[in-house]
């Protein structure tokens, strides 16, 4: 059975950083690597997955093997994400999106890989992006491979759904929501317009693995940069503590900006426990300030 992976208090906890600590991180190793978590998104509206403590925020999500086998599993899914996809496309990058793409422009950063699938990076403007889980705004067909975009599919789901509005419980990350389970049932599911096969959106579900090429482009990035920051994340999933691992094991330091405990305290040289938004928004607008002097 798969679990969703829980967060235990570490037993050697990360000494604690300042933001000048931070800047002088981040000066001190060009070839910078940035990951990013659900807590960089939650000052767009986007609810995180934990609170400060580690504890799971929301219900059990839909897994990758129950959506593969199982129509009213995907119609469980698309149920939910058509009500969720709604807040996640009005969404905006914040202050510490663009943060991220100014100190990328300037040439701190080498490459920044996200955990999120918002698109948020994206539309902030970073251009030397790798999306760990993918992305909402891209659907496939998993029998013929057709491409949609998200945005289309939402049409299509409105047209086959009319006057279909369900009490909502609860808004979760990654364009999902708790629906009551009555409300199943009575949705229509689009289907591929190519040859009527299965749509899934083009993110990683749980006990779903990263996408192969994906996963050399994050090595060769961990080989490649000296030294890397975590932003807003617990490092909870294996496949963002891997890179902090592997990061580790080459002797190359790693700090964080996150609020609460990480999988990887250990292994990190200093964490910055404040809000990451306002320190990256702070620590660019000094550190850019400085580079056009």
């Amino acid at each position: 059975m798969i679990r969703i992976p829980s967060l235990r208090q570490p037993l050697n906890p990360a000494p604690m950083g300042s933001p000048e600590q931070l800047k002088a991180f981040i000066t001190a190793h060009r070839r910078l690597l940035v990951i990013t978590g659900a807590g960089l998104s939650t000052g767009s509206g986007i609810p995180a997955y934990r609170n400060h403590s580690g504890d799971w925020l929301r219900r059990t999500p839909i897994f990758y093997q129950d959506f593969m086998r199982s129509s009213t599993a995907r119609r469980r899914y698309w149920a939910r994400s058509y009500i969720g996809w709604q807040p996640v496309a009005r969404a905006a990058p914040n202050p510490g999106h663009h943060a991220l793409a100014k100190l990328e422009r300037s040439g701190h950063i080498d490459t920044l890989i996200t955990q999120n699938v918002d698109g948020l990076h994206q539309r902030a403007g970073s251009q030397s992006l790798i999306e760990l889980h993918g992305q909402l705004g891209r659907v496939r067909c998993l029998d013929c491979g057709q491409d949609y975009l998200r945005d289309d599919i939402q049409k299509r789901l409105s047209e086959l759904n009319p006057g279909w509005l369900p009490e909502v419980r609860q808004l979760n990350p990654d364009g999902d929501v708790d629906l009551d389970d009555a409300a199943y049932p009575g949705f229509n599911v689009a289907d591929c317009l190519n040859c009527h096969g299965r749509l899934k959106p083009d993110v990683v579900f749980f006990g779903e693995s990263v996408c192969p090429q994906v996963s050399r482009s994050i090595q060769q990035a961990s080989d490649h940069c000296d030294g890397a920051l975590v932003v807003g994340s617990s490092l909870v999933v294996m496949s963002g503590y891997r890179i902090v691992k592997s990061m580790h094991e080459q002797k190359k330091p790693v700090v964080a900006i996150n609020q609460g405990h990480t999988r990887a305290d250990d292994l990190l040289e200093f964490k910055v426990s404040q809000d990451c938004i306002k320190v990256l928004d702070a620590l660019t607008q000094e550190m850019t300030n400085n580079d056009e002097v």
